[in-house]
Formats: C-alpha cells, structure tokens, sequence
C-alpha cells in the first residue's frame, strides 16, 4: 500500500509544474508495510532529529547513519554529507554569475596605484577559471597591460555575488548574498595553441548576445584569469572562508544552481501547509508562526522558522534548519521526489502513523541540523 501511494504522489510531479504535490489536505496515510527508498534502511543515531550526531567542522557537515544489510543483517556505520563544502559553494557562486567587478590597479595620472573597478562579462572553462572577452581601449584593459610589462605577472581580482533578482534562491539582498573574490594573474589565450579555444568562444557566445558583434574584432582578444587565492562569503554574519585553488578547480558546481530560485519560490508559495507540518512534527517546533525555505541543493534544504515562546508568547525565536537529502539529487525531479518524501513523512507522522516497530517512525531517517538561532523580545 505504501509502495502504491508513494508511486501516486510521485506521479504527481511529473508535470511541468515544478514541486506540484499533493497538497497535505488529500493525502491518504500509508500502511506499515515496507517500502525501500533509494536509500533504503538509513538510520539517525537518534529518535530526534535535532539530537542527531550531525556535527559541523570548516562549513562541512556530516550525519552519522546506520544501515543494515539484507543479506547478513550486519550493521555498518556510514555519514551522509548534507552541507556543500566550501569549494563547492564557491565554484557554484562563479557558475551561476556571468559577470561581476574586475579591480586592476590603475596606472591613470594621479591615481597611479589605485584600485579600479570595471563591470565585466565573464564565462568559466572546464577547471573554473573565469574567461573574459576585453577590448584593448577599456580602461581595465590598459590598466593590466600597462606598457610593455609581462601581464602573466599582473595581479587582479574578479569580485561576483549571486544576483539578488536572478539567481537568488534564498530572497537575501545586499550583503546578505553569497559573493567570491577571485584573486588571479591574467593569460591571454592564444587562439592557435589554446585547445579549448573553440569551447570557450561558443560558451561565450552562448552566455552573451553580443560577443558575435565583436569577438573577431582585432581589438578584442580572450583572458583567462589564472587563481592565486580565492575567498568566499556564504553572506551577512556567515560563513567566510578561503578557498583551497586546487580544491576549487576539481570542485563540482551544484547541479541545482540554476533551478534553486525557482524551486524556492514554489515552495514557498504553494506549499505552506506542508512546510508547517514539517515545522511541527520533523523539527518539533512549536507555536510556528511563519516558515520559509532559504536555500536549497543537490544535498538538502535549508528551512527558516520563527515561533512564538515564552510565558505570554511575546518571545519571537527564529531557528535555521538543515534538512538533508538521504541521496544526493542528480536532477530536479530528483530533488521534487526528495523533498516530497520529507513532506510526506511529517504529515503522517502529524497523524500517528508508524511503519512497524519503534524505529520505524515517519521522519526518523531524515538527517536534520540545527545551523542558527536568533531571538527577539
């Protein structure tokens, strides 16, 4: 029976609709008969979720599981990873931005030495590095050639941050926005010996119009920003760190990047009885009086609530979650299942159901972690 249902309700977001579930009003509970998920037999080392072992160590996060095989019945510890490291984060930053600020120190008269900042286009080749296609008359581009100097041995820095009305899953603004300061010497890309040459001229082409208009121009040439350091700024009081380069460059951006805004903002607009329920019955907060999901990707969700406690109520607590995938996701349907089977799981634990033995509860597998909390009177 739980088998069926479950195929029901995935069903239900097949359609182009992103996350369109069945609302927490029409669904039916399951039978306590077994049902494997991908990753079937997952346990937290703890009934609670917020008592779990999930530790955080450099902005990394782990959930220590059980699982059980069904062949020897033997237990065997593993950790599932429900936070992107911070290599990871910044090379998804950079991968979803296509431009940002280019500081080069300016060799104008009377400002010799000064930083200057130009707006800048930019693409990324296959290891991460940001790619620029500039005209020998922009002024960031005579502030880096400078006479006759040897650019390899100019030092620069592309500064990009998510863009608050594009790619911002989160609905932060200002400096509350994931950013990356990417500090690099420059190399132009010779056009005859570079192999990647051809790729990174229909990336570009791909990622702005314009380019055609004007790459083969003689006064326009390819810059590939080679890293010396890069930092990262998770945003406003959060995590910031520097990044390892070689780390960056065989870091994987997050397949859900480009999707994350939107599938945020469906969440959050259609999907608020379900988001109350999980607030209730998986984190086990009470009083909630508004819940939000601020980001979400290939390894979990993060979920903002704010409940009233305190004698008379007038204490506002506002806690921020991590709720991880027990699989990492490949895709958006596969995040849609994923986040379905949370939402799932706490309204039938909101209802009473149990699987069949005590560590079958609704929600028991679900790694969970408590990043944040902040209060006001």
């Amino acid at each position: 029976m739980r088998l069926v249902t479950a195929l029901l309700l995935l069903l239900s977001i097949t359609s182009n609709d992103a996350f369109s579930f069945v609302p927490a009003s029409q669904r039916v509970t399951s039978s306590s008969q077994s049902f494997s998920y991908s990753a079937a037999g997952i346990r937290t080392t703890s009934n609670h979720p917020l008592q779990s072992s999930t530790t955080a160590v450099n902005g990394d996060a782990t959930a220590t599981t059980t699982t059980t095989d069904d062949d020897d019945s033997e237990e065997e510890n593993k950790e599932i990873n429900i936070f992107l490291n911070v290599n990871e984060k910044a090379r998804t930053v950079l991968s979803v931005c296509t431009s940002g600020t280019l500081c080069t120190t300016s060799n104008h008269e009377g400002i010799q030495g000064a930083p200057f900042g130009s707006f800048v286009d930019f693409v990324l080749d296959d290891e991460g590095c940001p790619v620029l296609l500039m005209s020998d008359l922009s002024m960031h581009t005579k502030n880096i050639l400078d006479g006759n100097k040897n650019i390899e041995q100019t030092m620069v820095t592309l500064f990009a941050q998510i863009d608050p009305f594009k790619n911002n899953a989160s609905g932060n603004e200002g400096q509350d926005v994931s950013r990356v300061s990417f500090t690099a010497t420059v190399q132009r890309i010779d056009a005859d010996n570079a192999e990647d040459y051809d790729a990174l001229r229909m990336r570009y082409s791909i990622a702005h119009k314009y380019a055609d208009q004007v790459m083969d121009s003689p006064r326009f040439d390819f810059y590939r920003l080679i890293p010396q350091a890069i930092y990262y700024v998770g945003g406003f009081g959060v995590l910031s760190k520097w990044v390892d380069v070689e780390e960056y460059k065989s870091a994987v951006p997050d397949i859900l990047a480009n999707e994350a805004s939107d599938i945020v903002s469906k969440l959050n607009s259609m999907h608020t009885d379900d988001l109350f329920l999980t607030a209730q019955h998986l984190l086990e907060v009470q009083d909630v009086e508004k819940v939000r999901v601020t980001g979400v990707d290939r390894l979990g969700m993060d979920v903002r609530v704010t409940s009233r406690q305190g004698a008379r109520r007038n204490k506002m607590i506002t806690d921020e979650f991590r709720i991880g995938f027990r699989i990492p996701v490949i895709s958006v349907e596969d995040a849609k299942s994923e986040v379905l089977k949370v939402f799932q799981e706490a309204w039938e634990k909101g209802k009473g159901v149990t699987w069949g033995g005590e560590e079958e509860m609704p929600g028991s597998t679900v790694p969970i972690m408590k990043i944040a909390e902040d209060s006001l009177e």
